[in-house]
């Protein structure tokens, strides 16, 4: 079907820009929208210009003098932000752009105000008192860990329990300790603790990182389960300057991984220096007694004239005393070394591979669990997309035509909204629903 000239709507391209910028800035709120700076640019005239990205896509934006002055702190390149902004358009380009009304720093700043907030309503509930921190068995059988079995933490720990205290057994709850998932399987691990119920103490961490790699070690449940958990527990998390809301709760907090398998594990190096230490003063003392006795039979031989059965007699049972004692010692200590080298042998023939395949078995059923999730997002998106969209189409200027009404223009493209525009005659053109008419205008009264 042919067209004719009258039926045609021609904008030109600043009443495009005009309309969709009025378009954008009548019906979008001010948003929240977080990326990464990119080609910040701050001008004599005080404005900056910026583009915010992500990994797909990025968007111009300006934040004007008076907004940018606000703030505490100076964005650079590269930084990752939340703006709080309103959608506009610029009209000379025709270029879709955010204005920025307010900036923060996304990640550290949210988190960290997060964790305050945290922080202060479990100290207010008590989980942080010291009255409720429990000892520390000093020589612990089983040691449970909870924390990456492919991480530095666990294999720092072992190292740490291989050289200090090998006669402990060691169990390893395997879970993530980064990302969404970590803070449920660590409070599912602690149930494990509780329902096994062979740990006489538990090691919880992971090596150092970002607030928002330690961010699972700040969850409220977490330290519920921490403060719950009948076994007294050692929060490990990060260095030395890394503190989070699990070593609050704790009942002991070591520094680092490493720190903590000293803090759970007696010395046995030190231990074995102690009694050899006994050895020494057990074998000094027999050895003045032999010699005191000696000096004593000596005494008697001197006093008795004929005492030789009697001392013969008694130096026998001596000797006897002396072999026993001896023998008794030399037993204990051969036990000792007996237990600890079977401890150790148990402690190679750990089952980590068992607990290997178990962690592999629960990382394909939540993947499965991401996927379908996926895909349940991606449909109630498409949902509210289509919704947005009969809204949409529901408030557009054609609709309000098709109802009868019209827009009466000047020549420039101006629309006359009152009749103080216009004088007599001027030539007005109005926009129907089908086509326009052009007129001269006789009369303009109210």
């Amino acid at each position: 079907m042919k067209i004719t000239p009258s039926e045609k709507i021609v904008l030109t391209v600043s009443q495009l820009n005009r309309r969709t910028k009025q378009l954008l800035e009548t019906h979008l709120p001010l948003i929240w929208v977080s990326g990464e700076l990119s080609n910040l640019a701050k001008p004599a005239s005080g404005h900056w210009y910026f583009s915010l990205k992500d990994e797909q896509a990025q968007v111009r934006c300006a934040m004007f003098r008076n907004a940018n002055q606000r703030l505490r702190w100076r964005p650079e390149s590269g930084q990752q932000v939340l703006i709080r902004a309103r959608v506009s358009l610029y009209e000379g380009r025709g270029e879709y752009q955010l204005i920025a009304e307010h900036m923060e720093a996304a990640g550290t700043g949210l988190l960290q105000q997060q964790y305050e907030a945290l922080k202060t309503k479990l100290q207010a509930e008590g989980l942080f008192d010291a009255s409720f921190k429990r000892e520390l068995p000093p020589f612990p059988s089983t040691i449970g860990v909870i924390t990456s079995p492919t991480g530095a933490a666990i294999h720092d720990i072992i190292t740490v329990l291989e050289r200090r205290y090998r006669a402990a057994n060691v169990i390893v709850f395997p879970v993530s300790v980064q990302g969404e998932t970590a803070a449920p399987e660590m409070i599912a691990a602690l149930q494990k603790v509780e329902l096994l119920n062979q740990c006489d103490v538990v090691i919880i961490g992971r090596g150092g990182g970002s607030l928002e790699d330690l961010w699972a070690f700040n969850n409220e449940a977490l330290a519920h389960a921490i403060a719950n958990c009948p076994v007294p527990i050692v929060s490990a998390v990060g260095h030395e300057v890394d503190v989070t809301i699990a070593d609050f709760v704790a009942d002991c907090r070591a520094p680092t991984p490493s720190a903590s398998a000293e803090i759970v594990s007696p010395d046995i190096n030190e231990w074995l220096q102690v009694l050899d230490g006994y050895h020494e003063q057990l074998l000094g003392k027999i050895t003045s007694a032999l010699s005191e006795k000696k000096q004593q039979l000596l005494s008697l031989k001197k006093q008795l004239r004929h005492p030789g059965e009697r001392i013969r007699h008694q130096q026998e049972q001596l000797l006897l005393l002396k072999k026993a004692l001896i023998t008794s010692i030399n037993t204990a200590v051969a036990n000792q070394r007996n237990r600890f080298n079977q401890q150790q042998r148990i402690l190679k023939h750990f089952p980590l591979q068992k607990h290997l395949k178990e962690t592999q078995k629960t990382l394909e059923q939540l993947t499965q669990s991401l996927y379908q999730e996926a895909h349940n997002t991606l449909a109630l998106k498409r949902q509210e997309l289509e919704s947005k969209m009969e809204v949409l189409n529901a408030i557009s200027p054609l609709q309000v035509l098709a109802r009868g009404y019209a827009i009466a223009s000047q020549k420039d493209g101006t629309i006359v909204k009152h009749h103080s525009q216009v004088t007599v005659g001027d030539e007005i053109t109005t926009q129907l629903a089908s086509g326009t008419i052009t007129s001269i205008i006789k009369n303009a009264k109210e």
